[in-house]
């Protein structure tokens, strides 16, 4: 993947397709490829698509080696600009999920004109209770020397972000333990952690999103056990231009290899309807 050197990164970064922009924003411990096997194909006869690796993990690597590792939301927010106006054409479709989710609202907020629209998976408008605990305590494991990789966390990750019907399911839960005991998802994963969710755990953009200028359109999964749709209803209701739906049967992964298609025609009818109301 080709690189380029902006706000003190090299960050790594792919482009596929033509047409109007799309931007993929993914979540902790997530790299940019992760999108490629089955969002990317289902856009890439009608858009550009640029995936890339935020801060900490992958490609993605500070020019000066000795930088502190201690970042925040809105500086992920910020790098993802300086991306949209150095290799797309803005205004750009945003698709984040999860972590990447909260970088889409921030760039919304901050940034409004380089957007068409904000497309939110799995996301909140603050960390609280469930997510802020659970983020907290995987924090905790890690300070304490321990990892979540091999089996241990394949089982984990999987529980967390799919579905009963994906786990009883033998040829989804074969993808899903191919993917999360493969070093593509292990590779980075467990160093990008701590920070990554840090910068989650103290995210609130709850007395911004009333003002903000820029749509934003909430996906939520049935089944989340990461981020409840009820966080997802909270940012819908609290932005001042916005929609949400709700995928059935689905979980915080479910855009990878389980309901990819529904999720895809929903991100796709969201599209769609922007296309039709700037006509």
């Amino acid at each position: 993947m080709p690189t380029i050197d902006l706000r003190g990164l090299a960050m790594s970064y792919e482009q596929t397709g033509s047409g109007p922009d799309i931007v993929w924003v993914s979540g902790g411990g997530s790299r940019g490829r992760d999108w490629h096997p089955y969002q990317v194909p289902w856009f890439a006869d009608r858009f550009r698509n640029t995936t890339f690796d935020n801060r900490g993990i992958g490609g993605t690597r500070p020019l000066d080696a000795d930088a502190p590792e201690s970042w925040s939301i809105e500086d992920m927010a910020d790098d993802l600009a300086e991306l949209i106006e150095r290799v797309c054409t803005p205004p750009v479709y945003c698709v984040g999920l999860s972590m990447g989710s909260l970088i889409t609202q921030k760039l919304a907020i901050r940034r409004p004109e380089l957007l068409r629209s904000a497309i939110v998976m799995g996301t909140l408008a603050r960390a609280y209770d469930w997510p802020y605990d659970f983020m907290k305590a995987e924090i905790e494991w890690r300070r304490a020397g321990r990892s979540l990789s091999g089996m241990m966390g394949a089982t984990h990750y999987a529980a967390f972000s799919y579905p009963a019907s994906a786990l009883g399911d033998p040829a989804v839960l074969a993808n899903i333990y191919r993917y999360l005991d493969s070093e593509e998802w292990t590779e980075g994963n467990e160093e990008s952690l701590v920070p990554q969710w840090e910068a989650c755990n103290a995210y609130d953009v709850t007395a911004e999103l009333p003002t903000c200028a820029a749509r934003i359109d909430v996906i939520a999964f049935e089944q989340d056990v990461q981020t409840p749709p009820v966080f997802g209803r909270e940012v819908a209701r609290l932005a001042a231009d916005s929609s949400f739906r709700m995928i059935p049967d689905s979980g915080h992964y479910s855009c990878w290899g389980h309901r990819h298609d529904e999720i895809n025609q929903a991100i796709d009818d969201i599209i769609a309807a922007d296309a039709r109301g700037s006509a």
